[in-house]
């Protein structure tokens, strides 16, 4: 059994077998799943477990190179922005923008987040 990282099998899984430049998505329980794309659901209760909890627990064990965020978030949820930028750069992009970029995704992540624009889309970096 891992002893450390993240010890969700499906979750660990998924990324290892991300390579550079893949698309991760962390997204709140209203995000729309595009077709095709493997999500994990983690939700089990509005708010539970929270956007935060799982980004943290992510970039504990995943190498992004850019990270991008809706820029709605600035005005809607500024206490959750604030607390992505104190972990990384993200760039912003339109919500719509962030929806359209997910269909790319390799993995999204669902949280059961339940406030506004708690998405944001990974991109896989390299370790060297």
């Amino acid at each position: 059994m891992k002893k450390h990282g993240m010890i969700n099998r499906d979750i660990a899984g998924a990324l290892a077998l991300f390579g550079h430049t893949d698309l991760l998505v962390i997204g709140d329980c209203g995000l729309p799943i595009p077709k095709g794309v493997l999500c994990i659901d983690l939700s089990y209760k509005v708010g539970e477990p929270a956007f935060l909890t799982i980004l943290d627990a992510v970039l504990a064990d995943f190498e992004a190179e850019a990270a991008f965020i809706a820029r709605e978030i600035t005005n809607a949820n500024p206490q959750v922005e604030q607390e992505i930028m104190k972990k990384l750069k993200a760039d912003y992009i339109t919500h719509e923008e962030l929806k359209v970029l997910s269909n790319q995704a390799k993995l999204i992540i669902r949280t059961g987040e339940a406030t506004p624009y708690a998405n944001i889309v990974l991109r896989s970096g390299v370790i060297f």
